[in-house]
């Protein structure tokens, strides 16, 4: 078994989907739209093969809670080397976006770096 796909529900369909493209150059899906239910995805696809789905709808919950909330973490991609891990927070940082941990090896041995998408949502850019 594999996981086919991780799904995350954002405000702005757009400028998430912009944001992984001018970062980690995913190819991007036609969008959907169930107008029904108001949902909206599009599926971003990495070059090793795997996909976020990006969605949204008119009745999202925008509620956040503080500190560490039960759930899904972070978003961890591999760049494939330390140089990629620094350029690419750099870059992340100078557009503005949060850049809250690293460059740095960790406790366990992982180089990586900890930045927000637009929304806040936590990217950890790894080796």
């Amino acid at each position: 078994m594999e996981i086919a796909h991780v799904g995350i529900y954002v405000q702005d369909l757009d400028k998430e989907v912009a944001f992984f493209k001018r970062y980690f150059d995913v190819k991007v899906s036609e969008e959907y739209h169930n107008p029904k239910t108001t949902f909206t995805s599009r599926f971003l696809s990495f070059d090793g093969g795997a996909k976020l789905e990006v969605c949204t709808r008119d009745d999202i919950n925008l509620d956040r809670l503080s500190g560490y909330p039960v759930g899904y973490a972070h978003l961890a991609i591999s760049l494939g080397s330390k140089q990629d891990v620094d350029e690419l927070t750099e870059r992340i940082e100078e557009d503005g976006y949060d850049h809250l941990d690293g460059p740095r090896t960790t406790g366990d041995g992982q180089y990586e770096s900890l930045v927000c998408d637009p929304e806040g949502n936590q990217i950890e850019l790894t080796v």
